[in-house]
């Protein structure tokens, strides 16, 4: 959808889904005057057309769990790039992965506190870097908007929201979630290349 698409209605329902993306579409509907269902099809063309990356539980793990937020700044040897910022998606405690117009990859993870050092030299994939630099983060703040979107799962096949007994899987290097076996097994059908014999 190209931003010139978008017109005053979604940006209030994208606005009112950033406030708490747990509200009900009928309370948004009536607040935007449209009908329940004219809202949830404008939420999923929204999704659909990438407006709308996904919605998710947003956990802060140093709040429970003996984590310390670390920011990573990798330069990649040359040509490089992808493939890197492709391992480091896979890699344990990362949260986040940007990578810069000058093609550096910055990196965002909550690691155990006591094994910073070893979890940056032991799991990251430092071979293909030309060097890098650690800092530890004094706090990781989200911005109300995002806080706001990212409260809710829904299923990356059918966009229902995923409860309790959802699945969680890496297809093409993103993480996906599922309400459903059904559902995950469907859209690794649409999503995942064929293996070569």
């Amino acid at each position: 959808m190209a931003q010139s698409e978008i017109d005053d209605t979604d940006r209030e329902i994208l606005r009112f889904l950033a406030e708490n993306a747990r509200r009900p579409y009928s309370t948004i509907a009536e607040a935007v005057n449209l009908s329940a269902p004219s809202v949830s099809a404008r939420v999923r063309q929204l999704e659909q057309e990438g407006v709308i990356r996904r919605f998710s539980v947003d956990l802060d793990l140093t709040q429970y769990e003996n984590r310390i937020h670390v920011m990573v700044r990798l330069q990649s040897e040359l040509g490089k790039t992808d493939s890197l910022r492709e391992s480091i998606l896979e890699t344990s405690y990362v949260e986040h992965v940007f990578t810069t117009a000058e093609g550096e990859i910055v990196v965002v993870a909550t690691p155990p506190r006591t094994s910073i050092g070893n979890w940056v030299q032991q799991s990251l994939p430092l071979s293909d870097v030309r060097s890098y630099d650690v800092q530890l983060l004094s706090s990781a703040t989200r911005s109300a908007y995002s806080n706001g979107t990212e409260s809710v799962l829904t299923c990356a096949h059918c966009g229902t929201t995923v409860g309790e007994d959802g699945l969680a899987t890496r297809v093409g290097g993103s993480l996906q979630q599922f309400c459903c076996k059904g559902c995950e097994t469907a859209f690794k059908g649409e999503h995942e290349k064929p293996q070569e014999k």
